[in-house]
């Protein structure tokens, strides 16, 4: 090993015993949740045209430093954030690849979500100087993914605090989600007037609670669950969970009668997984908490 290389494993070393890895990935993971609803904050009032184009700049010098306007304030607010998550990400990814005690699982993951962030990046500034269905598509779904991503190793590296009673009350966070969910689509089910820009941070701050408590379930359940059926319920529900998201957000982005259908019986399906996954994870005889 190089000098410089074990000088610098020695700096992140201290760094990583400080602050813990697993704390410093769940900070990343709130970063990540909070640019995204920022994100849908600043896409619902139209924040970013406020921008007339300007990417990284806006309205009132380098950055944005002293918006013009409160439009602009939410653009710039939505970028500031972005850029600590940004920063956060990469951290978070050189910690992993330089330690050798974190899960090569962990490692790969967020390595793969800074791999993103800079295509992340690119479609930010699209939305911005494009603003294109397609583009917004493309950004928010790629959000997602590095959002899932990080769900899923910070899961990981919490895994040993994990308990089969955390899986009941990761199902429990989605019975009140879902719900959340349909009431705030705007199908004929929903119970808003109007998709207004609150309404829309509501909706996708549940669906990435929804997401997040399905990871719990699903990872939490096949550590701790001997029970065929439960685990075989939690990866249906895993794969409804998806379908429930997408289609949510196509009946945001586009009208149509038979895609609200689906998505309507898809929440109800997941719904019921949902109960039958309670129940079944708080009557099975094959939990195991050590």
């Amino acid at each position: 090993m190089s000098t410089h290389s074990h000088t610098s494993g020695l700096g992140l070393r201290p760094l990583i015993a400080r602050v813990g890895f697993p704390h410093l990935l769940a900070a990343t993971l709130t970063l990540v949740a909070a640019t995204i609803l920022l994100g849908v904050a600043a896409k619902a009032t139209g924040a970013g045209l406020a921008c007339e184009a300007n990417w990284p700049q806006c309205d009132a010098g380098p950055y944005n430093l002293l918006p013009a306007n409160l439009p602009s304030f939410y653009e710039w607010f939505h970028r500031f954030v972005a850029m600590f998550a940004g920063f956060a990400i990469i951290g978070s990814a050189v910690a992993a690849w330089r330690s050798p005690s974190i899960d090569k699982r962990v490692t790969a993951l967020v390595v793969g979500g800074m791999i993103l962030t800079p295509i992340q990046v690119v479609l930010g500034r699209e939305t911005v100087t494009q603003y294109t269905m397609d583009i917004l598509s493309l950004h928010f779904w790629t959000a997602v993914v590095i959002f899932t991503m990080f769900v899923v190793a910070t899961v990981l590296v919490w895994a040993a605090s994990l308990r089969a009673s955390h899986v009941t009350a990761a199902l429990g966070v989605g019975v009140l989600a879902l719900p959340a969910h349909v009431a705030l689509s705007p199908t004929d089910l929903s119970l808003v007037s109007s998709y207004s820009p609150t309404v829309q941070l509501l909706q996708y701050g549940v669906t990435l609670a929804l997401l997040a408590a399905v990871i719990v379930a699903v990872m939490g359940g096949r550590w701790r669950f001997d029970d065929g059926p439960l685990l075989g319920l939690l990866s249906v529900s895993a794969v409804l969970a998806l379908v429930v998201t997408y289609l949510g957000r196509q009946a945001v982005m586009t009208y149509s009668p038979l895609l609200d259908d689906l998505y309507l019986v898809a929440a109800l399906a997941l719904l019921v997984a949902f109960v039958v996954g309670i129940w079944r994870s708080r009557s099975a005889t094959g939990a195991r908490d050590a």
